[in-house]
Order: C-alpha cells, then sequence, then structure tokens
C-alpha cells in the first residue's frame, strides 16, 4: 500500500496515518489525530489529538479540527470551515468532557460553514458555505443560512408537483373527489377504495419552526398517506434508487408512501399543517432513522 506522503514543511506528530493520505505545507497534525486512508489535509490545517478521520476525507485550507470531532468516509470540508467543541469557552478553564461532534459518511460542508458543539451532520448532507449549524443535519438535507435551514434534498433538482409525478416515481399521487359551491371546498376520499390499505392510525403535524425539517425516517411496514390539509410542504421521498421531493399544497390530492421508503418534510409555510394516515399503530421498533442502515438494507 502506497505510505503517506508528508509535506517536508508539515509538521506531522501522529503515527496514525493511512495510506495514501497528502498532508500539505504548514498543516499540523498532533500525535493522538487518527488519520485515515488517501486523505487530503491541505496547506494550514490543524488536526488536534482527539479526532478521527475516516477515509477518502478532504480538508482543505485554513480549518481546524478540534477534539472529539469524528469524520467518517467520503466527507469533504470546505476552506475555513469552523468547528466548536465548548457550549461555554472561558479562558485556561479545562472542560473534564467536551461536546462531540460527526460529520457523518459522504457530507460536505462549505467555505467558512460555522458548526457548533455536539453536533450530527448527518451522510450526504449538503451544508452551503457560510452557513451556521445549531442543531443536527439530517440525512443528504440541503441546508443555508443562520441558523440552518433546510432548502433541499441531495441529488433531487427542483420540486415536482404531485399531478406532475413521473410512472417510476417511488410514491403515488391519490386524488380527493372534490366539490366547489358557494359554502366552500369539499374534498374527499372513499378510503377502501382510494388507498391501497386500511388506516390504523391518523395524526396531524403543524407549527414546524421555519425553515427546519421533520421526519427523517423510513417505517418497515406502515403505508402513510399524507394530506397538506392547510398550507404547504415538500416531502423528499426517497427509495434508495430514486429521490423525489414533492410539493404538497391543498387537500384536493394526496402522497401515497409505501413501506421502507425515507421521507423527510421541509420547506412549511408559516400555516402549513400535515395530516398523515397510516396502515400500522405507532410502533417505535419498526422506525429506521439511521439513513445508512436504512439503505443496506434496502441493497441486500
Amino acid at each position: 500500500m502506497n505510505a503517506p506522503r508528508i509535506h517536508p514543511q508539515a509538521l506531522c506528530e501522529s503515527d496514525k496515518v493511512g495510506p495514501g493520505t497528502r498532508v500539505w505545507a504548514f498543516a499540523h497534525i498532533l500525535p493522538g489525530a487518527v488519520i485515515g486512508a488517501d486523505n487530503n489535509i491541505c496547506d494550514g490545517v490543524f488536526v488536534e489529538n482527539d479526532v478521527v478521520t475516516g477515509d477518502r476525507v478532504t480538508v482543505k485550507c485554513g480549518v481546524q479540527l478540534w477534539d472529539g470531532l469524528r469524520v467518517e468516509d467520503d466527507v469533504f470540508i470546505g476552506p475555513n470551515a469552523t468547528f466548536t467543541n465548548d457550549m461555554f469557552p472561558r479562558s485556561r478553564v479545562q472542560r473534564d468532557a467536551l461536546s462531540p461532534t460527526t460529520v457523518r459518511r459522504g457530507a460536505s460542508i462549505g467555505a467558512n460553514a460555522t458548526v457548533l458543539p455536539g453536533i450530527t451532520i448527518g451522510p450526504g448532507a449538503m451544508v452551503g458555505a457560510g452557513t451556521v449549524i445549531t442543531a443536527d443535519v439530517p440525512a443528504n438535507a440541503v441546508v443555508v443560512g443562520n441558523p440552518a435551514r433546510v432548502v433541499g434534498y441531495a441529488g433531487v433538482e427542483g420540486v415536482t408537483a404531485l399531478d406532475a409525478l413521473p410512472p417510476d416515481a417511488p410514491c403515488r399521487a391519490i386524488a380527493a373527489d372534490t366539490h366547489r359551491d358557494p359554502r366552500g371546498r369539499l374534498s374527499h376520499w372513499p378510503l377502501e377504495s382510494a388507498l391501497p390499505f386500511t388506516p390504523r392510525r391518523l395524526y396531524v403535524i403543524d407549527g414546524a419552526p421555519d425553515g427546519w425539517a421533520r421526519g427523517g425516517g423510513a417505517y418497515r411496514r406502515s403505508h402513510q398517506f399524507l394530506i397538506a390539509t392547510q398550507g404547504a410542504v415538500t416531502v423528499a421521498v426517497d427509495d434508495g434508487r430514486r429521490r423525489l421531493a414533492v410539493r404538497l399544497s391543498g387537500p384536493e390530492a394526496g402522497l401515497h408512501v409505501p413501506p421502507g421508503t425515507w421521507t423527510l418534510q421541509y420547506g412549511h409555510t408559516p400555516d402549513a399543517a400535515l395530516l398523515v394516515l397510516a396502515s400500522e399503530p405507532y410502533d417505535p421498533e419498526e422506525r429506521m432513522a439511521d439513513y445508512l442502515p436504512w439503505l443496506a438494507e434496502r441493497s441486500a
């Protein structure tokens, strides 16, 4: 295997640097750090002792990786991105325990982003340049702003309307029988014939914080049928092969999500209310909330 390549003007005190890794000029890696294979540690990077990186990680110029940081495989960290590890920093005060931060596999962090302590950035997530991360970022979420808000789902271009879903979509639109007259609008579904399941649970989601997301998981057995009874919300739908972002707005049609499909809700309007019918009673054991094990199970 290829030995790591350490620039003569870098200071690498660790003997745990993986094969094929390149450490460039003026980088400083402390003795306790563990650096994986095929990393690219660029000019001016500082790595503290209690830092572990996976394989094929890129750390661009001017980044400091502080104690407690765990970086998984295939992560990109852009120039001058800033990590923190102490919620209440004081000069010359030593903390017994620092808040760990984790960047999951395949995530990307844009230039000059700031990550607060104790955060997990989900697998495949995309953090925009200059973003301030104050809470965990869901898998594959695209986040921007200060504080960060979810604006998209990685691998999806644009948002699809319910009536424009492609035939191979991992979800299905089901239209209501809608009537309008001077008294208002009436939308209804004959459930036994309209839905491919018998509802056994109903819940409503409203009051979602501006710019943040809900969901981020999949149910092994449960069908779901989602209706925006008020306002609008975007639902990312991911079956491990195809990803779509579907905009729900109004009760004239709903979205059927089959079992095993990953969903993430974002882009709520302030008045959004989402009604969900499910085929199974709530069972936390059947819900998968970690994207990578879910993806492995789908691919098996």
